[in-house]
């Protein structure tokens, strides 16, 4: 099973609940260069919606961010795994993670559906250096 666990930072970005936020942010960030390693979107409550950004280069980002008039809360950190997609590929990062005594609080993983996997894993800031250790990043 061959996988790449690395560290990320991610930010996150209110919008109104509405059709096209996701879609203006997103090309705005790509015609200013900045390219993501993932994106995730999550209602909180009937009208506004939280955009979590995970930067290729956080410090690009954030400029961009900035010069967009773009609030953001962040840095914050999760790790992301990449590799093959084989039975049981998320239960050996997570048997990793519980012998080191650390809660996923909340993840996200996808099949390319050509044989490899994405996959983030948050974990509580105070269990982050612990969880890289444990995952050896």
């Amino acid at each position: 099973m061959s996988f790449r666990i690395r560290r990320v930072d991610y930010y996150y970005h209110m919008v109104e609940d509405q059709p096209g936020e996701a879609y203006k942010l997103l090309a705005n960030l790509a015609g200013m260069g900045v390219s993501l390693l993932a994106f995730t979107a999550v209602p909180l409550g009937p009208s506004r919606t939280q955009l979590s950004l995970f930067p290729e280069d956080a410090p690009r980002f954030v400029e961009a961010a900035r010069k967009a008039g773009m609030p953001i809360d962040g840095p914050h950190n999760a790790l992301l795994v990449q590799g093959d997609d084989e039975l049981g590929a998320l239960a050996g990062i997570h048997e990793k993670l519980f012998n080191a005594r650390v809660n996923v609080y909340a993840s996200n993983s996808v099949s390319d559906g050509r044989g490899n996997y994405g996959y983030l894993v948050y974990v509580r800031p105070e269990d982050y250096k612990r969880a890289a250790e444990a995952l050896e990043v």
